[in-house]
């Protein structure tokens, strides 16, 4: 195999695990969808370790340089659909933030959030694993933390209204808290049979509303 350009080498290096290029024409937006599309189908039948890149190009009927036009690597794969998921769950997130008005429509929307989010990841075999896999992948970590930070920041701009005389300081690190702790509760009640999971979400969401409630009303 000829090496890689050098451009091309210092690309890769300073974006790991991200796709070459997104294209912007039709026919490589279907292309880029269905490596994305064929690849979420082995992740769940073989789980994101067991992913091979000459699996996709078998099953989309793709040649190796088609697939490496947009994608380097399985990382780029993986974190690319890691962030489409994302983003799923902060449209959800900002719907629900935007309705709150007082201290109980927030705590209502953290129990929605914590609800949807959970239902997300039991439909979502993929997501579910590659969530998983975070707790070893350095990449699918920042990843985790970018969209962790998002969250934390939403629910900040919630706060800071309800709360405006709070130390800002303060209400940042309760936002912080308070997702890290959704993130895993629904974690937990996961891995859990559907029959536990549901109950442990509906405990936790009894839980953190009492605790949120006097963080912030003391």
């Amino acid at each position: 195999m000829s090496e890689q350009p050098v451009a091309t080498r210092r690309r890769n290096q300073q974006h790991p695990g991200q796709p070459r290029r997104i294209p912007s024409q039709q026919r490589g937006r279907d292309r880029f969808d269905k490596i994305l599309a064929v690849a979420s189908e082995l992740i769940e039948s073989h789980g994101s370790d067991g992913l091979k890149m000459s699996e996709i190009v078998e099953k989309a009927g793709l040649s190796f340089g088609a697939l490496y036009q947009y994608f380097p690597d399985k990382s780029a794969i993986i974190r690319t659909l890691a962030e489409r998921f994302n983003e799923e769950g902060r449209r959800c997130v900002e719907a629900e933030l935007a309705e709150v008005t007082d201290a109980a429509a927030l705590t209502g929307a953290l129990a929605n959030i914590a609800d949807e989010y959970y239902a997300f990841f039991r439909r979502e075999p993929v997501m579910r694993d590659i969530w998983h896999a975070t707790h070893t992948d350095k990449l699918l970590q920042q990843v985790d933390a970018e969209d962790m930070e998002f969250h934390a920041r939403a629910l900040l701009a919630v706060l800071v209204r309800l709360w405006p005389d709070r130390d800002s300081g303060e209400l940042l690190a309760i936002a912080r808290l308070t997702m890290q702790l959704l993130a895993a509760a629904v974690r937990y009640a996961v891995s859990l049979g559907a029959k536990e999971g549901d109950a442990a979400i509906a405990l936790f969401k009894k839980m953190q509303g009492l605790d949120i409630g006097r963080l912030l009303l003391e």
